[in-house]
């Protein structure tokens, strides 16, 4: 080789497709030389985009996107926010999560990612590192950290940099989300549970509640997923559907599919399925996708005490209940019970409400069918009594405040001692636990008398008597009154029955039933005497008295007051004599006969303001006011009027105030002021309305005969619906 073939030259190649650079040295002749490349390099990862696939269009949830938006603050950027968003299961929440954050891809150069923490999965929920590892390597870290604390300081670091968004689903714990928190500035989470994971606030994040759809939004979104012209059909059956559906958006996207699946069958064939239930829950289930597996998740993580509270709870005929229902159900102290309740609203099974809890009307279902378990157990048994004895207790302490003179009756609770029962002072505090209660008192009620608790059934009807006197909910007061006769008659006790048979042949008086309110009265009268009871046979004459006077036989009303009048006093039953003398004085003022009733009812109002009677005297005086506009005495009438009508306001009388209110109507139209009466009916007839009271139709009838002057004022004042 020459020297000047051994003289290093500049310069670069490529050999098998590899570049070379650099000094190279001439070494003249060479043979059977192959210079290979390394390996091809990887391929670029792509940018993560691992969000779930959502619906393109989302139903009625305008609000909470609204409300995600603005948890992001004013930046026009990402920065570091952590929402939670919360919910029962089946609400939507990962949809409502995943539609947002799509709605932001802009704002996520670097990567949108997700992961399932399996909160309420059967095998128990993921180990965070399991997420961690995943969102390494979708960065393209491989081999990832074997510890957790080293991987989440990894993917700090990782992400310090990136604008990035994080969907953790189904979390189930604040522990188990804490790893996964990139900490970046230009980082958005999103965290999903059916838990509350308050722990959260401590890291600064904020929280969504999301509430059930709307019965509009259910309705489109039922319309969205089987067609408009299937619903427009039969648009009846596909407002069933959403109805049972109760806002819950997996049940209506389950029915949706079940209705889909069947192109020829009616919707109102799947309404019908659903109305059923003891199987609605069976009902929303599709290729194994069903309601009542997410709620059995949700009830799997609760602890031992909590699951038996939950099914206890389903024993409730109502889906609403206070802290001293839970009390009486789980016989717990109130500490307890609220912990335990506290569980129940954390993993979105129960809801909190003002004044007390609630049961979604699925969940309801759930927790209904686990009671099953229960329901002919010794603690289930003792459950029912528990809770029914409170009730029949508190209602006695409300009658025992309202109506003392009613309460003589003895109570057979079942259980001793008595559960803890509401105690008043004020009658207005009585009255309003009626009221709040009513509804739940009917249910009781009917409880009762279904697991043959005979004479609880016919007590609680009696201790209700405050509730039917002053509120008048014809309806309840009949539908009552029938339970408790059959209750008192099957536990054979013949004071009850008499009481049954009084009370309630009042109720269907005042309903219009007079036919069947005889019959009632003409039983006990015939019971009483066989008995030997002459004070219950003067409250079957009272009770035929006015069923006399309603049918307009003012002569025989008369006669039969007389009676009453004649057997009461003789036992010095002074309440009871001023009632049937009161009575007395309205049929006078039915015959015409003003005159005479002046001082019968003045008499009557004496002595019942003597006893004392707040109620019944106030009574006393609209009749008085009564019979002095029949005599032309309007001072004394408005007068009259205005003591009553303050005394029903200050015991919340209702009834009685409409009356008071129709009366001062009448007196206004009766002396040509035509405006001033169509203000007073008005008033009066919303009252009547809202007690449904039969009296409604008549005030509406006068009105109509007051023509032009009953219309609203000009300036847009409404009047009665």
């Amino acid at each position: 080789m020459s020297e000047a073939d051994q003289q290093p030259t500049g310069g670069s190649y490529s050999v098998s497709g590899t570049r070379v650079g650099g000094s190279v040295v001439q070494a003249g002749s060479i043979r059977s030389v192959h210079i290979h490349g390394g390996p091809a390099p990887a391929p670029a990862l792509p940018v993560p985009r691992q969000l779930p696939p959502v619906p393109r269009r989302l139903v009625g949830r305008e609000d909470d996107l609204a409300a995600l938006d603005r948890s992001l603050g004013d930046a026009t950027d990402a920065a570091d926010v952590t929402v939670v968003v919360t919910g029962p299961a089946g609400v939507g929440k990962t949809v409502l999560a995943t539609q947002w954050l799509r709605g932001l891809s802009g704002r996520f150069p670097d990567g949108q990612l997700y992961a399932d923490l399996r909160g309420h999965a059967p095998g128990g929920p993921a180990d965070p590192a399991e997420a961690l590892g995943a969102f390494l390597r979708a960065f393209g870290i491989t081999p990832v950290p074997g510890s957790l604390a080293e991987g989440a300081a990894l993917w700090r670091s990782l992400a310090a940099e990136r604008r990035i968004a994080v969907l953790l689903d189904n979390a189930s714990t604040a522990a188990q989300v804490r790893p996964l928190l990139p900490g970046s500035e230009h980082a958005v989470v999103v965290v999903t549970s059916r838990r509350r994971l308050t722990g959260l606030g401590i890291d600064g994040a904020v929280f969504r509640k999301v509430d059930l759809l709307s019965d509009d939004a259910a309705a489109q979104l039922l319309t969205q997923r089987v067609g408009e012209d299937r619903v427009a059909r039969e648009r009846a059956a596909a407002a069933e559907v959403v109805e049972r559906c109760a806002g819950l958006p997996l049940a209506v996207c389950l029915a949706a599919a079940r209705i889909a699946a069947r192109p020829v069958q009616s919707l109102a064939a799947t309404a019908e399925a659903l109305g059923h239930e003891s199987d609605r829950l069976a009902a929303f289930d599709v290729e194994g996708e069903a309601v009542h597996h997410v709620l059995d998740a949700s009830f799997e993580v609760l602890d031992a005490d909590a699951a038996r509270f939950y099914r206890l709870l389903g024993l409730l005929p109502f889906p609403v209940f206070t802290l001293d229902v839970a009390c009486a159900v789980g016989d717990l102290a109130p500490g307890v019970a609220d912990r335990l309740l506290d569980g129940l609203i954390d993993v979105h099974l129960l809801e909190e409400m003002e004044g007390g809890f609630r049961f979604h009307d699925l969940v309801k279902l759930h927790a209904r069918a686990l009671a099953v378990e229960v329901r002919d157990a010794p603690e289930g048994r003792a459950a029912v009594d528990r809770v029914l004895d409170w009730y029949l207790a508190s209602a006695t302490a409300a009658e025992a405040l309202l109506s003392p003179s009613h309460r003589t009756l003895g109570r057979d609770y079942t259980r001793q001692p008595v559960p803890r029962a509401r105690e008043f002072t004020e009658e207005a505090e009585a009255l309003g636990w009626l009221d709040a209660e009513a509804d739940r008192l009917a249910d009781a009620l009917r409880w009762a008398a279904a697991t043959d608790r005979t004479a609880v059934a016919w007590q609680l009807v009696d201790a209700m008597w405050p509730l039917f006197l002053r509120r008048r909910p014809a309806r309840l007061w009949i539908e009552a009154h029938r339970i408790g006769r059959a209750a008192a008659r099957a536990a054979g006790d013949r004071a009850g029955e008499l009481r049954m048979l009084t009370s309630g042949g009042t109720g269907l008086r005042n309903a219009g039933e007079g036919e069947e309110a005889a019959a009632w009265f003409e039983e006990a009268f015939a019971l009483a005497r066989t008995v030997g009871d002459p004070l219950v046979e003067a409250d079957a004459l009272y009770g035929l008295s006015q069923t006399h006077r309603t049918a307009g036989r003012l002569t025989e009303a008369a006669e039969c007051l007389r009676g009453a009048v004649t057997l009461r006093e003789a036992r010095g039953y002074a309440r009871g004599t001023a009632l049937a003398r009161l009575a007395l004085g309205d049929v006078l003022l039915a015959a015409g006969r003003a005159a005479e009733a002046v001082p019968v009812i003045t008499g009557a109002h004496r002595e019942l303001a003597a006893v004392p009677a707040a109620y019944e005297a106030a009574r006393a005086l609209a009749f008085l006011g009564q019979a002095h506009a029949a005599l032309g005495a309007d001072g004394e009438a408005e007068r009259c009027y205005a003591e009553a009508l303050a005394e029903f306001r200050t015991g919340q009388a209702r009834h009685w105030e409409a009356r008071v209110l129709e009366l001062t109507g009448d007196l206004a139209r009766d002396r040509g002021r035509l405006t001033e009466a169509a203000a007073r009916y008005r008033e009066s007839l919303s009252h009547y309305r809202a007690l449904a009271a039969p009296d409604a139709a008549r005030l509406a009838a006068g009105l109509d005969a007051l023509g032009a002057a009953a219309s609203p004022p000009d300036d847009g004042e409404a009047g009665p619906e």
